[in-house]
């Protein structure tokens, strides 16, 4: 199938500026940023597009209207590129997506996970993707434009109870006996937890962001512009176990710079999380990440982001840029910033209710010129999108797969080669390095109240769960969980299972050293005299 013959998809952009030559083109039309606001569309939101070119109002309407109009960035870009896919699979039927039937989305699932005439063919985990923004979707267009939704949400019975007697969807529609929905592959799983240890994650840094070899040499020739930046940003991720978005979203007033301690607490505003809760939470910064990776990048003589901030100043980038809010000031002690007003002086902003898109216009006034309060910059200056992450990520797992399949000591064809470097052992994903930060504490939490402590009795087990919590209450408070249950439903299983010496692995000293401090501290509580070296045992 040629690129001719498929939907595209293309995303607004509030944050670029208009090209010159197209606003003298298209004057008539008036700003190009206030009428797509108008229109319901935010930065981030999707546009459809069909093989000849041409965008289907009514399907482009899904992401400016309803529940998708409130999404995150992220839902949106899944679900808008899974409908491009099914947009495609009808369009080399003959199908349109308004008639549609069950049938053409059961052929669908076996064309997408079991065709073999399909070069792309996905695990099901990722078309449980796809089942739900199809569902979503026709959810939303059925009453709009009165169509089925084709999605076989339920089981098809000749003969169905007038009341629902078993498991129910959220819809009250019954499921199938077993509690699935039919169209969930049945080798899908909801969860994968998969992590580093801290040599497993260095090692992928050190090859993939900073330009080593296998061997720990650097390699000739590399050049890493933004190597600074992408470090601080991953020992960031590995450090603090925020998702991806919550990290890539902060603001430099934010960063605890300055303070004391071992982990410094910083807040983390509640329209950056998952979910964009009514109130943000604390988090926790290692030093040596804020002092070392941050400061490095950060710095105001050597830094890579001064450097970038300085090159766009220079090519007043920043000065043709919309929709701009200029911070006036910020207040710690109320996480307030004072942003001009358009009547002249100064209002107060809650960091809580600026989201990661409204963060990427935030600037200042310097005597330099206009400068982003974004921590996180393109090349070019401008405030990273989250999105580009994940590129950071794809671009290291791919030097790291070229130079071990380097390593092969016989020369390979283009098919040995590409098998060898699927199967390099060292790679990573950004949720991986979360997963890594909760199993790191895990074991920290675990160490001071299980009964890995020989010599407690279970009257002072009880006593440290009261002084100290639950380890999955303490950890879910770590992860920035609603719920402990959450947390557990996670991670019990694939963690309860690792030996306790795996698990020492994953620490670097500092941690030891605030291990052993937990442990003592928690010996002192109940009397019991107790060594770490006997608690880790």
């Amino acid at each position: 199938m040629g690129a001719t013959d498929r939907w595209t998809v293309d995303f607004y952009d509030m944050v670029e500026a208009v090209p010159s030559d197209l606003l003298e083109e298209f004057l008539w039309f008036g700003d190009l940023h206030e009428r797509t606001a108008r229109n319901g569309a935010r930065h981030g939101t999707p546009i459809l597009n069909s093989p000849t070119g041409h965008a289907d109002p009514r399907i482009n309407l899904f992401f400016r209207t309803g529940s998708m109009a409130g999404a995150s960035v992220k839902t949106m870009r899944r679900y808008a590129y899974s409908l491009a896919v099914w947009l495609t699979f009808l369009h080399v039927f003959g199908r349109k997506w308004d008639e549609a039937t069950p049938g053409d989305v059961e052929a669908y699932k076996d064309w997408r996970i079991t065709d073999a005439r399909n070069d792309e063919r996905v695990k099901g985990t990722s078309f449980d993707t796809d089942r739900a923004a199809l569902n979503c979707f026709y959810t939303w267009a059925g009453p709009r434009y009165r169509t089925i939704n084709p999605v076989p949400s339920v089981p098809r019975q000749a003969h169905a109870p007038a009341k629902p007697s078993g498991p129910v969807d959220q819809d009250g529609k019954p499921l199938a006996r077993n509690g699935r929905d039919p169209l969930r592959p049945a080798g899908s799983r909801r969860r994968q937890v998969k992590w580093l240890l801290l040599s497993g994650y260095e090692q992928w840094r050190n090859i993939g962001l900073r330009g080593y070899g296998f061997d720990g040499l650097r390699r000739p020739g590399w050049r890493g512009y933004n190597e600074d930046r992408d470090v601080a940003f991953t020992d960031g991720l590995y450090g603090t176990g925020l998702r991806l978005q919550e990290w890539a979203s902060i603001l430099d007033v934010e960063l605890p710079f300055g303070a004391k301690g071992r982990y410094l607490k910083a807040w983390l505003a509640a329209a950056c999380i998952k979910g964009s809760p009514d109130e943000g939470r604390y988090y926790r910064i290692p030093r040596r990440v804020l002092m070392d990776s941050m400061a490095s990048y950060m710095d105001e003589v050597e830094g890579s982001r001064t450097e970038v901030i300085r090159r766009a100043q220079r090519a007043g980038r920043y000065d043709r840029l919309p929709g701009l809010r200029i911070v006036t000031g910020y207040s710690a002690r109320t996480r307030e910033l004072h942003i001009e007003s358009a009547s002249g002086g100064s209002v107060p902003q809650s960091l809580d209710v600026l989201g990661p898109d409204e963060r990427l216009r935030l600037f200042r006034r310097t005597p330099n010129g206009l400068e982003p309060l974004a921590v996180w910059l393109s090349h070019d200056g401008l405030p990273k999108k989250v999105g580009g992450w994940e590129d950071t990520f794809r671009d290291a797992n791919e030097r790291i797969a070229d130079l071990w399949a380097d390593l092969s000591a016989e020369e390979l064809t283009p098919e040995q080669r590409e098998r060898r470097r699927s199967q390099c052992p060292v790679w990573a994903r950004a949720h991986m390095l979360r997963h890594s930060f909760a199993l790191r504490w895990y074991l920290v939490l675990s160490m001071v109240w299980q009964p890995h402590l020989d010599g407690y009795t279970d009257e002072q087990l009880k006593d440290l769960r009261d002084q100290f919590g639950d380890v999955w209450y303490a950890l879910s408070i770590l992860m920035g969980h609603s719920h402990p249950d959450t947390t557990r439903d996670h991670y019990l299983a694939p963690f309860t299972g690792l030996h306790v010496d795996y698990l020492m692995a994953l620490l670097d000293e500092d941690e030891q050293t605030a291990l052993e401090a937990l442990v003592r501290t928690a010996v002192a509580a109940t009397g019991v005299v107790l060594t770490a070296a006997e608690a880790t045992r």
